[in-house]
């Protein structure tokens, strides 16, 4: 078979430095997350958020998305650890691939729940800044199932067809490059609902709807085209089913929300009460300290002239009227 260029893939997903070991699959997330949490750092400044914010409650929601996409894989495809012959100790193993969006959001929701309850934040005003950035760390980390010859699609001839090795529980050969199609697909579903979000003043959780909509028009016919092993609900693939009903909850927040909740919230991260109460003292201390001005300073003055002339005019009679009574005695 003759093709005028392919995708090659790594011959391993493994670079050593010495004795620590560099997986591509981690460094691949490691990378997106960071992008994630800058472009949505800079997003909630832009929204009238504080610096840093973003960053705090990632802290909670990054790990909670961690064990939420895992065990999502873990469940859906049990039969990879728990069948008779299978290692249940590689469920574990998160570096050699296998992190279900489905669950990561899920949980990592869950996460940003109690890192924004903890600072007094509305989820939906954060879901909405971060919505681009969590699409974008999707396209960076879906190069990882390229570092370990994963999750590609069906036998093609195609120019940009991707080239995988005999090993484990795969057969050497010319295939879709379904990871690639995905990471382009979430780049575009990020300008689409930035572009959104400007064009339609988006807010209240739309946004972020908005992006769970788009990734999962894409994702499923994406999902067409691997030929990976996974279950079936009536001849169609679990994450097709599973596209399709997060759509339409999707679309259906969308209109909704659009209805009892028009506009974008004017705060979204008002102050805390600590932070109020030193500004009004600080208020209050500058107010005390402000130097009188030249009218006052006159007033005052005018003020003592006053008072000084009455004192004046007040000593003659006090002493006319001892002598008077001088006099009489």
């Amino acid at each position: 078979m003759d093709l005028l260029a392919y995708i090659p893939s790594p011959s391993t997903g493994v670079l050593h430095l010495g004795p620590l070991p560099l997986r591509g699959y981690a460094f691949c997330i490691i990378i997106g997350v960071f992008v994630g949490v800058w472009y949505g750092g800079k997003r909630w400044v832009a929204r009238g958020g504080k610096v840093g914010t973003v960053a705090d409650i990632a802290v909670w929601a990054v790990p909670f998305g961690l064990v939420g996409g895992r065990l999502y894989h873990v469940i859906t495809d049990y039969q990879l650890y728990f069948s008779d012959g299978e290692n249940w100790v590689n469920a574990f193993k998160v570096w050699e691939g296998g992190l279900g969006i489905w669950g990561a959001i899920a949980l990592g929701a869950v996460g940003a729940w109690i890192g924004c309850r903890r600072r007094g934040i509305a989820l939906p005003a954060y879901a909405d800044a971060i919505a681009p950035g969590i699409v974008l760390a999707q396209a960076i980390g879906r190069w990882g199932n390229w570092f370990n010859q994963e999750l590609y699609g069906k036998e093609t001839t195609l120019p940009w067809a991707l080239e995988i090795s005999a090993g484990p529980n795969r057969e050497a050969g010319l295939y879709h490059p379904t990871f690639l199609y995905e990471s382009l697909w979430c780049v575009a579903v990020a300008a689409f609902i930035v572009w959104a979000d400007r064009r339609f003043t988006l807010g209240h959780g739309r946004v972020f709807a908005l992006y769970v909509a788009s990734y999962c028009v894409g994702r499923a016919w994406i999902e067409y085209l691997r030929v990976d092993e996974a279950h079936h609900i009536l001849g169609v693939r679990l994450n097709v089913w599973t596209a399709g009903i997060i759509f339409l909850l999707a679309v259906t927040y969308i209109v909704l929300s659009a209805r009892m909740r028009p506009g974008r919230e004017e705060i979204v991260e008002p102050d805390t009460e600590a932070e109020v109460a030193a500004a009004a003292a600080a208020t209050a201390d500058g107010e005390d300290a402000k130097p009188k001005s030249d009218t006052d300073t006159d007033a005052a003055a005018d003020a003592d002239a006053d008072a000084g002339s009455d004192d004046a005019k007040a000593e003659p009679a006090e002493k006319a009227a001892k002598a008077e009574k001088a006099d009489k005695s």
